[in-house]
């Protein structure tokens, strides 16, 4: 039987997650780099970790373009 965590834990539950997407961020998807960012960018818990977080939302805005095409590229190599 799972323990009920009290409803005031989950916002520190959510930051933990979102810490720990960022740091291992080379192996998590670009959508849920971005939820993590959006969280910490919102709720951190000091204001140079939501300015980090909202630095790192850039920088994955940037990789877009880049990434789509490769993937289009890579399509267009295999027909």
């Amino acid at each position: 039987m799972r323990a009920r965590t009290h409803k005031a834990d989950w916002p520190a539950d959510r930051l933990a997650e979102a810490r720990a997407i960022i740091a291992d961020v080379a192996h998590h998807s670009d959508h849920l780099i971005q939820l993590a960012c959006n969280v910490l960018a919102t709720h951190g818990e000091t204001a140079t970790e939501r300015k980090d977080a909202r630095v790192l939302l850039v920088v994955i805005d940037a990789w877009r373009p880049i990434r789509q095409a490769q993937r289009d590229d890579n399509r267009e190599i295999r027909q």
